[in-house]
């Protein structure tokens, strides 16, 4: 049976820490797949913003510039921010066709014009293409030349925007970097503040160009995208932990069954076990007296006759205590136990039960009793008799050859303390905490020196709980128990 729990133990377990792992390896590849597409669309949104406010500047520029030189009419048609920045330029009196600016992101310094020969419906005519490129890259050099800040408080508006645009709402910061050649093949070290710029940070976009003149780059950095990433995730995070939680759940809670199917199966062979040597004993008499009464000519001899019948007598009604407790037993688990409160003077009980026990003891038994004759406690008489009954008994049983037990009490009718404390063999700390559960023995190998059933002490407490009341044990193995009974009236 053991092995049988080790191995069911150790496969659950098995199961249980493969399907974690599982679970947090996929979490984590989920987490660092979403923390790339976070840093590709941030960059990718960075790039976008930036390219916009770029050709809104030259179109800007280019209108500025146009107004202040001639009285001819412009027509700014359409802007592309495909991998490189387009403007479509139309301008009246003109007979050349332009059809596109670009401004290469890769080489910002060049602007690239292309000729459109389509004729437009506007009734516009085109300016010269190679006038109005001309005109656009000096005017934007000029532009880059002459400008020694960027407006980053625009740049950032703008980016907050295309974040947003793409459903991501994270706290960054925008920073303009400036760039030295670091060797003769062209590689750049970037700088921030003076300082050279690592990779130590969280999250970076790549530094994006801004104006080449001047060396400046602009760089996004995300502070905290952990808690964005999780908070996008909350609801896979959830789930999962919910899942492992259950799947944990069920493990402890299928573990701790077994374990307490275990117990009920050792209990029960104990029980079975003491039952067994309880009923032997009268069983045994009993059979011994008869087959004097047989073969030994005791009929003739009325005396003997009678002898061998009250111990036969003795042991039958012993026998049949022994099954009346065991139906009683298993009525008591089907039905409530049912009280019948009143107030009783605990110093009768208490003598009563003294007066019996000192009639019927086999060893000699000393009483010290600290309870006043006004002592009045509400209970039910018989069943906290019985309990009180049971504290005594086992004080007896469970010690040497003398022993001495003493009853204290304190308190009011309302709230009230009951002490049974012996000098006798005392429970180990190991057990104590059990030893109130029906059928439980302490442990004594193949030996029952004690004849019983584990049944007292649950009985004792069930009344004591039926009661509102609670019963504590402190007990040291060699030097006796104390059982405290407390209770406090509730109307």
């Amino acid at each position: 049976m053991n092995r049988r729990i080790r191995s069911i133990f150790w496969l659950m377990t098995i199961c249980i820490i493969a399907i974690n792992a599982f679970q947090g390896y996929w979490l984590w590849k989920t987490y660092q797949i979403n923390r790339q597409q976070f840093a590709s669309t941030v960059q990718s949104a960075l790039f976008q913003s930036l390219e916009d406010q770029q050709v809104g500047d030259a179109k800007r520029l280019f209108i500025r510039k146009q107004k202040a030189d001639s009285s001819s009419r412009m027509v700014i048609h359409r802007f592309d921010s495909m991998g490189s920045r387009h403007v479509r330029v139309f301008v009246n009196n003109r007979s050349d066709s332009i059809s596109r600016i670009r401004i290469e992101s890769e080489q910002p310094k060049r602007i690239v014009v292309t000729y459109d020969t389509q004729k437009r419906t506007t009734g516009a005519n085109p300016l010269p293409a190679d006038s109005i490129a001309k005109r656009i890259s000096s005017l934007v050099l000029l532009d880059w030349t002459d400008r020694k800040r960027v407006n980053l408080a625009k740049l950032k508006a703008a980016y907050r925007s295309e974040l947003i645009r793409r459903d991501i709402d994270a706290t960054f910061q925008l920073d303009t970097l400036t760039s030295k050649p670091q060797n003769s093949l062209g590689n750049f070290v970037f700088y921030r503040n003076g300082d050279q710029l690592t990779t130590d940070d969280i999250i970076q976009t790549s530094p994006v160009p801004i104006n080449p003149i001047q060396n400046l780059f602009v760089q996004a950095t995300f502070a905290a995208p952990e808690l964005y990433l999780l908070r996008q995730m909350g609801w896979l995070l959830g789930g999962s932990l919910l899942l492992l939680i259950l799947t944990t759940g069920c493990f402890l809670f299928m573990l701790s069954t077994i374990m307490r199917q275990k117990k009920l199966s050792e209990v029960k062979s104990d029980f079975i076990n003491n039952m067994t040597h309880e009923l032997k004993t009268p069983i045994a008499t009993v059979t011994a007296a008869v087959e004097a009464l047989q073969n030994f000519g005791a009929l003739n001899d009325p005396q003997r006759t009678q002898t061998y019948l009250a111990i036969s007598q003795t042991n039958l009604q012993r026998l049949s205590d022994l099954v009346e407790k065991v139906l009683n037993l298993a009525v008591e688990e089907k039905r409530e136990l049912v009280l019948h409160p009143e107030p009783v003077h605990l110093a009768d009980v208490t003598n009563e039960l003294i007066t019996n026990h000192r009639l019927k003891a086999t060893k000699p038994v000393i009483f010290d009793t600290s309870i006043s004759q006004d002592a009045i406690v509400v209970v039910d008489r018989v069943h906290f008799g019985n309990a009180l009954n049971n504290l005594i008994d086992n004080a007896i049983k469970y010690s040497r050859d003398k022993v001495t037990i003493q009853l204290s009490f304190r308190g009011n009718i309302d709230n009230w303390q009951l002490t049974v404390s012996d000098n006798g063999l005392g429970v180990p700390k190991a057990y104590q905490s059990a030893i109130f559960d029906r059928f439980f023995r302490v442990p004594t190998g193949n030996l029952h020196p004690v004849k019983g059933f584990g049944l007292g002490l649950a009985y004792v407490r069930q009344v004591v709980e039926r009661h509102g009341g609670t019963i504590t044990v402190q007990s040291e193995p060699g030097k006796g128990s104390e059982f405290t009974v407390h209770l406090i009236r509730r109307d």
